[in-house]
């Protein structure tokens, strides 16, 4: 089967999830944890992977796709509140926490493109004012979806280290509202910003359709 271009980086960007994916499964710090945080990402990947034929996306979106899972990925092997990296930003700072998981929910944001592409292709929403204000309620009940699956989780028995881990609460009582408001404020940055190449490689995806 000879991949065109795209097809090629999409196939690539696959290969490094799937390394990292191998990498983060290896000793993770917190295995119920790893669990708990990969697991939606590998879902999403499996997904992506059956429907490509049918339903191939632009290559923005699978860059943003990628990029979530190695995200989570990295959380669930060292757990959020124990990512090397902003424990070094944490001590040369002197913050109070490590923010990977702020870093992370801001991040997710990002998904409000594919929440968008997802709109535009299989609803009657056109671009616009609607697109943007739906497409962004939906990051963010997500994000809210996943706090109130993090307060469940707190409700296990014997499972209260693992549970801390998941959360990542760092002594934040507010942590869940801290969460949210980066999604938010990440989803409306992100379309913002791409929205114009996004159209353009909408564009070119229906003229190959």
């Amino acid at each position: 089967m000879v991949l065109d271009k795209e097809a090629k980086l999409h196939f690539s960007l696959l290969v490094v999830v799937i390394l990292v994916f191998i990498w983060s499964v290896i000793k993770p710090a917190v295995l119920w944890t790893w669990v708990a945080e990969a697991s939606p990402s590998v879902v999403a990947v499996i997904i992506i992977i059956i429907t490509y034929k049918k339903f191939r996306l632009t290559s923005l979106s699978y860059w943003i796709i990628a990029i979530l899972s190695i995200l989570t990925f990295i959380g669930g092997h060292y757990t959020y509140a124990e990512v090397p990296l902003f424990n070094w930003i944490k001590d040369e700072f002197n913050l109070q926490r490590n923010h990977y998981d702020r870093f992370g929910h801001f991040l997710k944001g990002l998904s409000a493109i594919v929440v968008r592409e997802i709109l535009i292709r299989n609803t009657p929403l056109t671009k616009g004012t609607w697109l943007f204000a739906i497409s962004t309620s939906i990051v963010l009940a997500i994000a809210a979806l996943y706090e109130i699956i993090e307060w469940l989780s707190t409700k296990l028995p014997h499972a209260k280290k693992a549970t801390e881990d998941f959360l990542g609460m760092q002594g934040d009582e507010w942590d869940a509202q801290w969460d949210m408001s980066f999604a938010l404020i990440g989803a409306i940055l992100a379309l913002l910003v791409f929205s114009n190449l996004h159209n353009h490689q909408l564009k070119k995806l229906n003229n190959k359709s």
